[in-house]
């Protein structure tokens, strides 16, 4: 029972995190983000703006939330699926670049918000750094029982290697701002994705190589086949 009752706390906690979010986007394209406030995004939801502030700290946060929807931890899962036949690297760009890709997110209009003011700009950007502890685990379940610390420092990388796509896309697309509207380069963002994240890719072959030559070893200790 104790075990349920912590699964549907945290179920209602996403859903309120998750509604909150919706919440503060819908609002933001209404009225603009500045003409928007905390109890505002708090009242549309129907809770109190002390349980706003238990999971957003601003409101360009919670704006930002609603346009990643959990995004890191589908990198994860994605990585996590890929088959053993998909080298790691592979496995982890791909997986970055369909979850950065999808079709419709974020949406034009989130888009154009989030470009048109640095503040938000910010925010889209900082959460880039959440990919790393979900990415730790999945890389560490495909190495296995190496060093622990490859595999965060593995994840830190890409993590920082996906802010500095994410931060040259944003600011590439800001630019192209004009009186007829927004402009974004197709394919841009996944050219990018691709382009800063191939230096990482010896790295993390190298790593999974290892992994299975100790795990070779581990088995046959001798050497033998």
């Amino acid at each position: 029972m104790t075990t349920r009752r912590t699964g549907l706390r945290e179920q209602k906690k996403q859903a309120t995190r998750e509604a909150l979010s919706a919440a503060a986007l819908r609002l933001a394209l209404e009225r603009g983000p500045d003409n928007v406030r905390v109890d505002d995004i708090a009242e549309a939801v129907g809770v109190s703006s002390r349980t706003y502030n238990n999971y957003f700290s601003s409101r360009e946060q919670a704006i930002v939330a609603a346009v990643n929807s959990e995004r890191e931890a589908r990198i994860a899962a994605a990585v996590a699926d890929r088959p053993d036949s998909v080298g790691l690297a592979a496995a982890v760009i791909e997986a970055i670049v369909d979850q950065y890709t999808a079709p419709g997110v974020p949406s034009r209009e989130a888009l154009l918000l989030i470009t048109a003011r640095p503040a938000l700009r910010e925010a889209f950007v900082d959460t880039t750094s959440a990919i790393e502890h979900p990415l730790t685990d999945a890389i560490a379940r495909r190495l296995g029982d190496i060093d622990p610390n490859t595999a965060r420092v593995l994840a830190a990388s890409v993590a920082a290697a996906v802010r500095v796509a994410v931060e040259q896309w944003l600011r590439t697309t800001a630019a192209s701002f004009t009186a007829g509207g927004l402009v974004v380069p197709s394919g841009s963002l996944p050219d990018l994705l691709r382009t800063m994240l191939a230096p990482l890719a010896p790295a993390l072959d190298a790593a999974e190589q290892r992994a299975r030559q100790e795990r070779c070893r581990v088995t046959t200790p001798d050497g033998s086949k």
